[in-house]
């Protein structure tokens, strides 16, 4: 799939604020500080389109993209930010529980996990949460580069294994690296084959 153009379509706090332009949604999500933004801007081939930033927990919005004026990518907050309030952090859970459980239009949701470590406790409760809502995920493991080939795949295979400790079988995995655009062309590939199988215009 070519990205052939990608337009701020608008902000929301909740499934009734969104969009009222109905496409399908493929939502990316992770722990703040994973990346999020500046593989959303590799996949787009746009620097500034999703907002990056230092400092972790800076979106609290759940952000639409139009894509090719045929889908959405859907830039959602991150999760298990400590430096906050507690009362933030509830915030941010309910803007993101709102949204994962009740967008009618949510085809995927890449769940985002740092390279570079074991999948921690928080991701994995959060794994569990989209498993008992039975809501259709992928995972992405970012930060690729950051690491030599061999380790990175040995990493990675670890991850998989932590997950098939819990799942009969593994969601997609894709390893990404915004720095070099490694998994740019499988992710948009996929998310093109999904496309295909839905009641929508064909991706040109």
């Amino acid at each position: 799939m070519k990205i052939k153009e990608a337009l701020f379509a608008g902000s929301s706090t909740r499934v009734t604020e969104r969009p009222k332009q109905v496409f399908p949604e493929f939502a990316f999500i992770g722990r703040s500080n994973v990346g999020k933004s500046s593989l959303i801007n590799m996949l787009v081939g746009r620097k500034g389109l999703a907002k990056t930033s230092q400092t972790p927990g800076k979106t609290k919005l759940v952000n639409h993209f139009l894509i090719n004026r045929s889908w959405y990518l859907v830039d959602l907050p991150g999760y298990g930010y400590a430096k906050i309030s507690d009362t933030g952090r509830k915030q941010i859970a309910q803007v993101i529980r709102n949204y994962i459980n009740l967008s009618p239009d949510l085809v995927m949701l890449f769940v985002l996990i740092d390279s570079r470590h074991d999948i921690g406790q928080v991701d994995m409760d959060f794994l569990f949460e989209l498993g008992e809502g039975q809501i259709p995920f992928a995972i992405i493991f970012t930060k690729g580069d950051k690491m030599g080939p061999n380790a990175l795949a040995a990493q990675v295979e670890r991850c998989k294994s932590q997950i098939l400790e819990h799942w009969e079988e593994l969601p997609p995995c894709f390893v990404s690296s915004a720095e070099n655009g490694l998994g740019k062309e499988e992710i948009l590939t996929y998310i093109e084959e999904v496309l295909g199988t839905l009641d929508t215009p064909k991706q040109q």
